[in-house]
This record gives C-alpha cells, structure tokens and sequence, in this order.
C-alpha cells in the first residue's frame, strides 16, 4: 500500500532546570495514501479540453470572419465584429451551465446558442466561399461545432440530474429566495419614491413662521420664537381683559401683547396703559 508523509506538531512538556513548560514538538509520521481519483482527472481533463476547444474555436472564427468583414471596413472594427459571432454562442453556453439545475429556464440559452453556432459556421463557410477556399471554409465551420460538442460533454460529465420531486423542492425554494431578492431594489426604489413624496410635499407647504404677510391677522403669533398661538376670539373684550388673555396664552412680550389688545379690544389702546394691566395682572 502507498503512503504518503505528513507533518504533525504537538504540545509536549520539557523541563530545564526543574521548570516544566509546554513546547512544541514536531514529527513526521507516514500514513496510508488514498487511492487516485482517476474519475476527477478525467472530468479535469474534459473540462480543460472542451476549455481549449472553444478558445481554438473563438480564435478561428475571429480570424475568418474578420479577415471577410475586412475588405469593408477597417481591421480593427473587423476583428471586433468577429469575435462577437463565436462571443455569443460562448455566452449562450455559459448561462446553459448556470441554468443547469433549472432545465426549463435553460432550454431558451440553449436554442439561442445552436442559432448564434448556426450563423458564425456560416459566416466561416463564407469566407472560403469569397476567396474561392470551400473546402478551407467547411472545415473552418466544423471547427465551431466540434468546439460546441466538446463544451456539451463537459457539461454531461458534471451534470447532476434531480428527480422530478426534487426539481420541484428546489424551484420551489428559488423562487422565494429570488421574492426576497427581487424586494431588495423594489423597497428601496419605493423608499426614495416615498423620500420624493415627502419632499415635494414640505417644499409645497407654506411656513407658519415665515408664511404669513399680515402679523396683525388674527390667530397668528405676534410673539418671535413663542410656540404658542394666539387666544381664540370669544366675544367683546376690554383692554385689561385682552391683556389678562394674553398673558395666560403665554404672550409675554409688552409688544406682542399690545398688538393683541390692539386687535381684539381697542385699537387706541395705549402702550402705557398696557403695560400697567400687564405689570399687574
């Protein structure tokens, strides 16, 4: 039986001088090695083969289709184009194997590639049917398919096919995975349209500090800074009256109250008298 080494490191006591202190100690042991894996090797090896493949493939079909699309434009432009025809079924093929365990959603990937395939061969069999090189552009064209085939087999080899039970559980599953996912830009789109909402709103409402163009209108503060509004009006009222009213509101500034007085007892009201039904009440 084949063994492999392994190091292996422990604590164990060791004393100088009658002090005892816990190191560490190294060893190397042998242990049985497992047998090879020869199944990973080999779907390791597909999958680099079917990897080369398809970037022999991409590199032919860029250089064929470019060097067509060259006697129009510009080489750069050309070769740019190019790589788009093999760039797609690639692309087709990459979302297939996303998609592997969700065969439904993988069969429109699946059909885009075999038409994207289709084109680039014939853009390939072109080439050689311009400059008069068919059999070249045949076996050009036959280099995308095997490519292809190549990639289809490594996706069998790591295939995991689910029962339908199972196919279901996991549909299942995703699809509440993916409500969840799908609410995060929703709430925060429906958050910032709500932000909107609020702000259009503020700048739409008019400012009770700043809003009003006539201070002597009744129920506005004639106070600066005070948080309390004006007494509501109940009828006939003398100027000691309106002072005492005032002054229970709140009010307390000589002016704010005079304006008051001024606006619901007596317009000639005068400050001195104010100020004495003020002091004394």
């Amino acid at each position: 039986m084949k063994s492999r080494k392994i190091e292996r490191t422990r604590l164990v006591p060791h004393t100088v001088d009658g002090e005892t202190e816990m190191v560490l100690d190294t060893e190397v042991i042998e242990v049985p090695a497992p047998p090879a894996d020869w199944d990973q090797r080999i779907r390791v090896a597909v999958t680099i083969g079917a990897v080369l493949l398809v970037t022999v493939a991409l590199v032919w079909s860029t250089s064929a289709i470019g060097g067509l699309l060259a006697a129009s434009v510009v080489a750069v432009v050309a070769y740019a184009a190019a790589a788009a025809f093999d760039m797609t079924w690639i692309m087709c093929m990459a979302v297939e194997w996303l998609l592997r365990y969700d065969p439904e959603r993988a069969k429109t990937p699946r059909k885009a590639g075999h038409w994207a395939l289709a084109v680039s061969m014939a853009a390939v069999f072109a080439h050689g049917y311009v400059f008069d090189q068919l059999v070249i552009g045949a076996v050009g064209a036959a280099v995308s398919a095997l490519a292809k085939g190549g990639w289809t087999i490594a996706m069998r080899v790591h295939a995991r096919p689910l029962d339908s039970r199972t196919q279901q559980w996991v549909a299942k599953r995703r699809a509440t995975v993916d409500g969840q996912l799908a609410m995060i830009p929703i709430r925060r789109e429906l958050q910032r349209g709500q932000a909107l909402v609020e702000a259009e709103q503020r700048g739409l409402t008019s400012d009770p500090d700043h809003g009003s163009a006539d201070p002597d209108r009744s129920g506005s503060d004639p106070q600066p800074g005070s948080a309390s509004p004006l007494p509501t009006l109940s009828g006939p009222m003398t100027v000691k009256d309106a002072v005492r009213t005032a002054k229970d509101s709140g009010i307390t500034d000589p002016d704010a109250v005079l304006r008051y007085v001024h606006t619901v007892a007596d317009v000639n009201a005068k400050p001195a008298t104010v100020d004495r039904y003020l002091r004394g009440a």
